[in-house]
């Protein structure tokens, strides 16, 4: 998952309360439910000693965001500003987690949540298109009518000549479908959009491809759940569009395990595994990908007093120049690190065996000079 949403987290104020919990919503009494997980939840952060103002917060975050279609989990994370995070997720983690701690908890997010793409949706016909961007998290919508509509054919026409109908109705297609790419080109060129979603009847959604350069056909996903005028069910779509950011994650968690192993292989400095060669890549900016696994989740790593620098112990620390301040979470402390450099986050399974429970795959080969200690 990229980090780079994340970033924002790093210039405000600790310390942070971190929830997750399951807010499916696919049974009669969801409501009731999730008020009762809200006051165990709450009951939670007030024994941790989250400051009351953030508790409330939190409370309306949660109860406040729209409800999620059938089964799905929820993060939400403040800082003593104010919430900010609050979304769903493919699936609740097996338990309640509540945090209070000078660092956002993120791990669930990275191993449960949607890689917030920006992207464009298409709904086409012959006729035009309704378009929405999903940019930064807002959606924008609009409608594209070509200056060739109407398409269809007048009924009984059956000879070619001056006056046959058919020619112009084929014309005003091709008309309005070149309004249609001219427009989704344009929308994902200014805004650099990555992924583009097509629905529409099979015709109209290949036509529409056919008129689009090939960089933007190859960010092409064909979403088949209806026709424009079709009765379409817009959560139908938006559950087809978690359904493509999932398996796009799958694909992410398969390249990353691949492409780790593959550099640890040719052993050319550029995989580096284990708490003390993945501290001091984070320290020198060269993680590409860090990827994590559950082993990781009770080790510690220790920072100076300003958390400027990170080493797996006050040792190593010391030995940077830095004067060992503060002891933190391993799983709340690397993924910081990680997003303050740009690099991307993976949590991952079986799929990688590494020391530590943190591996990463890097830019360049850095000076590795502290082992795991």
């Amino acid at each position: 998952m990229r980090s780079d949403r994340f970033r924002p987290l790093l210039d405000r104020p600790g310390p942070f309360a971190s929830i997750y919990f399951d807010d499916s919503y696919d049974t009669q009494d969801a409501a009731t439910q999730l008020d009762l997980k809200w006051r165990s939840l709450r009951e939670e952060l007030e024994r941790q000693g989250a400051d009351e103002s953030v508790t409330a917060e939190i409370g309306r975050a949660i109860m406040d965001l729209r409800p999620p279609i059938g089964r799905s989990g929820r993060a939400v994370v403040a800082s003593a500003a104010g919430v900010v995070l609050n979304e769903h997720l493919h699936r609740p983690t097996a338990e309640p987690i509540v945090r209070v701690s000078e660092l956002p908890y993120l791990m669930p997010i990275f191993e449960h949540g949607f890689d917030e793409r920006d992207y464009v949706l298409v709904v086409v016909d012959h006729a035009g298109a309704d378009i929405t961007t999903h940019v930064n998290g807002t959606l924008n919508s609009e409608t594209v009518d070509g200056a060739g509509y109407p398409v269809h054919h007048a009924a009984g026409a059956e000879t070619s000549g001056p006056g046959d109908p058919q020619p112009r109705s084929e014309e005003a297609a091709r008309k309005n479908m070149r309004a249609v790419a001219d427009r989704v080109r344009e929308l994902m060129d200014d805004k650099s959009i990555e992924v583009l979603f097509v629905v529409g009847e099979v015709h109209s959604r290949s036509d529409l491809l056919a008129r689009l350069p090939e960089r933007i056909r190859d960010r092409a996903v064909q979403l088949q759940v209806g026709a424009r005028h079709g009765g379409l069910d817009y959560d139908e779509i938006e559950r087809a569009i978690e359904a493509e950011s999932a398996r796009r994650r799958l694909r992410v968690i398969d390249d990353a395990a691949e492409h780790f192993t593959a550099e640890i292989g040719r052993q050319a400095g550029l995989a580096a595994e284990g708490l003390g060669p993945v501290c001091s890549a984070l320290r020198q900016g060269a993680v590409d990908t860090m990827i994590v696994t559950e082993q990781i989740d009770d080790l510690t790593v220790v920072a100076d007093e300003n958390m400027t620098t990170i080493a797996p112990n006050a040792d190593v620390l010391s030995e940077q120049g830095a004067a060992p301040g503060k002891t933190l979470r391993a799983d709340e402390a690397l993924p910081a690190f990680a997003i303050s450099i740009g690099a991307s986050l993976v949590r991952t399974d079986e799929r990688i065996a590494s020391a530590d429970g943190v591996a990463a795959v890097l830019r360049y080969a850095p000076t590795l000079h502290e082992t795991a200690r």
